[in-house]
């Protein structure tokens, strides 16, 4: 028999596990679910102060009972916060424990507290705020139902279970988000599955697009016990697709589930695969974090500035600006008697977009002040995430710019991104941008998540009456420059440079 310790996150209790835990326990499992110390549950200890270690022996005791039938296989299932004490308890019971669940939950690492995993910065600046007013012995106050989003998406969530989750929150204990993980290592040997919910903002695919950037951090995901499930639902799938989620629990008990590959077993990643055209391989001149891709002649010339997405791991190689995709488009425009500018910014972390937007600011000015190009006729093409930084030249496009220019872009922040209360909000700076055209390459294999954001972009613009034309890639996918190199995927890199041309040139 398999028992399953089902352990919430932040200001929830036992009570969210209701509909799956009767699904398992319909299947044939023994199924456990926590109450947290101080979240309904009475201290257990002798300590008054409830932090992160009154968490692990919370789910310690609940270990040591669920394992004294021998023949029992302990699955440990963290939620959210929830995967902090769960690791904390596996790394000291780590021979009891077949398979650790992380649901929609990031990878805690040893000496890190919890409150680096809190999405929003809004959120983790109040948290530093309470604590340094009341200490660790503070609490933080559950949010009100309009606030979960800020938490996690929502996407799913009946309207009945929203209310219920907001009616028996609890005050959560600043200690146990300021105390950091201790880890032995022994939890490294445990067998895991990651449950990633897309409409939260993360996917399978999302994870191998990192892999293949070659982070060191994200190697140990390709071991081959560990697995892979998406939901298509938000940060609460025990509210919005319990029998869903129950099923996935057991087929990840079963040790089943999709295994990431790891660098260089097969062919180079998306990244590194060779440009869809045959372009000139002009030269490159290089000023720093900036490169330009000069054409012949020698009379000032407008530039197009190429700007990538990310976020990319800092210890990526090679960086951004000498990817084939964004030196292919660079030296195509340069072909056509235009400047084409790469740049590497420091888009490292979804924390890093204003300092990725001052980047992408200096670059620009650099470019401008260059002699050979005519500072008065200058475009921004936006890549993926990079799409976010458009939003500053929305908001108030200088007359400089002649055109902005989007390809497969995000254009609003994703719910677990934590930018809610940012500037980066492409949509909302439409409003701005007055007469500025727009080109916005859009793929038909977009994942959803992201496919949202330019329909909500497109919609905007539709209602200002915005200068937008789309060019449309129906069977592309994100990084179709690389990944679908078709002929209508060529065609819609001319129609796209065409476009931005000839409002650049005009």
């Amino acid at each position: 028999m398999t028992a399953f310790i089902l352990v919430p996150g932040l200001f929830t209790g036992a009570h969210v596990w209701e509909a799956t835990a009767a699904r398992l326990t319909a299947a044939g499992a023994d199924v456990h679910a926590v109450t947290l110390t101080g979240l309904g549950a009475p201290h257990r200890g002798a300590q008054s102060r409830i932090d992160l270690e009154a968490h692990i022996a919370d789910v310690l005791a609940v270990i040591d009972a669920a394992g004294a039938a021998a023949e029992r296989e302990i699955v440990l299932v963290g939620h959210d916060y929830g995967i902090h004490p769960v690791l904390g308890a596996a790394d000291r019971r780590a021979d009891r424990i077949a398979r650790i669940v992380h649901l929609d939950a990031g990878m805690p690492q040893d000496g890190v507290p919890a409150l680096v995993a809190v999405p929003d910065q809004a959120l983790r600046a109040q948290v530093t705020e309470r604590a340094e007013e009341e200490g660790p012995d503070g609490e933080l106050a559950p949010p009100v139902r309009d606030d979960w989003r800020r938490w996690g998406s929502t996407a799913g969530v009946p309207d009945a279970a929203l209310d219920r989750l907001t009616a028996l929150a609890a005050p959560q204990p600043l200690g146990t988000l300021l105390q950091p993980l201790r880890l032995t290592g022994a939890v490294a040997a445990v067998p895991t599955t990651g449950v990633l919910c897309t409409g939260n903002g993360v996917s399978i695919d999302m994870l191998q697009k990192l892999i293949g950037f070659g982070d060191p951090a994200l190697q140990a995901l390709t071991d081959p016990r560990v697995t892979f499930f998406e939901l298509p639902t938000g940060h609460w799938p025990m509210l919005s697709c319990p029998a869903e989620l129950a099923e996935v629990l057991l087929r990840a008990a079963a040790g089943e589930g999709h295994r990431l590959e790891p660098v260089g077993t097969e062919q180079p990643p998306a990244h590194l695969r060779p440009f869809l055209l045959d372009v000139p391989e002009l030269p490159r001149e290089r000023q720093g974090h900036v490169d330009l891709y000069l054409p012949e002649g020698e009379d000032p010339r407008p530039a197009v500035v190429f700007v990538h997405g990310g976020p990319v791991p800092a210890g990526t190689r090679p960086t951004p600006r000498d990817w084939p995709t964004l030196v292919g488009y660079a030296r195509y425009a340069a072909s056509l008697g235009v400047v084409g500018v790469t740049l590497d910014h420091r888009l490292h972390d979804v924390a890093d977009y204003e300092r990725a937007a001052a980047d992408v600011a200096t670059a620009v000015n650099t470019v401008r002040a260059d002699p050979r190009v005519d500072a008065d006729r200058v475009a921004l093409w936006f890549f993926s995430g990079g799409g976010l930084l458009a939003a500053d030249w929305l908001a108030a496009p200088p007359p400089w710019l002649r055109c902005v220019a989007a390809t497969y872009p995000v254009l609003a922040p994703l719910p677990n991104w934590g930018l809610a209360g940012s500037r980066f909000h492409p949509v909302e700076a439409l409003t701005h941008a007055g007469a500025l055209p727009l080109v916005l390459t859009r793929v038909g294999r977009e994942t959803p998540e992201i496919a949202a954001t330019v329909e909500r972009f497109l919609a905007a613009a539709e209602g200002l009456a915005a200068d937008v034309e789309v060019v449309d890639v129906p069977n592309g996918r994100h990084s179709f420059e690389t990944l679908d190199p078709t002929d209508e995927s060529r065609e819609a890199v001319h129609s796209a440079m065409r476009s931005v041309l000839a409002r650049l040139t005009a």
